[in-house]
């Protein structure tokens, strides 16, 4: 995939270009049409997937206080490329940026520097200042500038439509398998493995420690069956976010407990996937008793992971049997 983080980059228009727009926040299902849409139709014609999206998210300039993301720009680049986009443009966005308005962006943007042959949005999309860059809009832009436009329609799960705001609801409440259904994968944490009060190897757990910004999209605080994905390999694990009330520790931080392993990772990267909410957090009498709990989760962490390994096994199975 070609990666432009901004419009400067761009030196010509592309190749018959089938264009969608969005902040796609966590890349979910409902992104993930839109993507399928774009690339039968570039494939079909011959031309180039492409996508555009801004950095940072438009709300994070224009209502800091107002949203905190599903993913950095670097997983929604990761996971964009994933889609099989051919090419990603990033828009820096400011407040200046802000004030450009919908008819400037679709000529000096999408016409001129992108060079756009078929636009493809979603069911809900709107920008430009005061966000007068409406379906409507559109529809008549590509009549008079001669460009189709297809409008993908919502995707539904449990009778509601799958989007950003949904999913940061069910995150910041611990459901993550529902998370995962609407996400398509597991939601995950990123970060280097950084050194703790060491704890965690005196109670017969040691941990790797994973700082959160408070700033952040922040899972709901409490036990988590999690898997580790570190040097490529996956493993599972058991992991609480939140404070660590029984020491009374301030800092937010996921402390996970890796299984069957003891290589030294510190400042090495890691990817946490929470598959499961488990428990709250608890203050406990004492280390022993908090041990002891932590000995009753690893055991049913267990079971939940070998439930999803065989999970997985199934839908390979299945897939392979579609392929005969």
């Amino acid at each position: 995939m070609q990666l432009y983080r901004n419009l400067q980059e761009i030196t010509r228009p592309f190749h018959r270009p089938i264009v969608t727009i969005g902040n796609f926040d966590g890349v979910h299902l409902g992104h993930q049409l839109l993507f399928s849409e774009v690339l039968v139709k570039a494939r079909r014609s011959g031309g180039t997937a492409v996508a555009i999206t801004f950095d940072p998210h438009p709300l994070k300039v224009l209502r800091p206080e107002g949203i905190r993301l599903i993913s950095s720009v670097e997983q929604k680049i990761e996971l964009i490329r994933l889609a099989g986009i051919d090419a990603l443009v990033i828009i820096p966005f400011d407040r200046q940026f802000a004030q450009t308005t919908a008819p400037d962006f679709v000529e000096q943007i999408l016409c001129h520097t992108i060079g756009v042959q078929e636009l493809v949005i979603g069911y809900d999309y709107a920008f430009g200042r005061g966000r007068e860059g409406n379906i409507a809009f559109l529809q008549q832009q590509g009549q008079d500038k001669g460009f189709p436009v297809t409008v993908v329609e919502a995707h539904y799960e449990d009778n509601l439509p799958v989007s950003s705001t949904r999913i940061r609801q069910l995150v910041m409440d611990g459901q993550m398998q529902e998370v995962r259904r609407l996400l398509g994968r597991c939601y995950h944490i990123r970060g280097e493995v950084q050194r703790g009060r060491q704890r965690g190897r005196g109670l017969g757990f040691p941990t790797a420690n994973l700082h959160i910004s408070e700033e952040d999209l922040c899972p709901k605080k409490g036990v988590y069956v999690t898997q580790v994905v570190c040097g490529g390999k996956m493993y599972g694990s058991i992991s609480n976010i939140g404070h660590n009330p029984t020491f009374g520790e301030n800092e937010l931080v996921a402390e996970t407990h890796i299984f069957d392993f003891n290589a030294d990772i510190y400042g090495q990267p890691i990817r946490l996937n929470l598959l499961r909410h488990l428990r709250g957090e608890i203050k406990f009498a004492s280390a022993e008793e908090l041990s002891a709990q932590i000995s009753k989760d690893v055991e049913i962490a267990r079971l939940v992971l070998a439930d999803a390994a065989r999970e997985r096994l199934l839908t390979c199975e299945e897939a392979a049997d579609r392929q005969y």
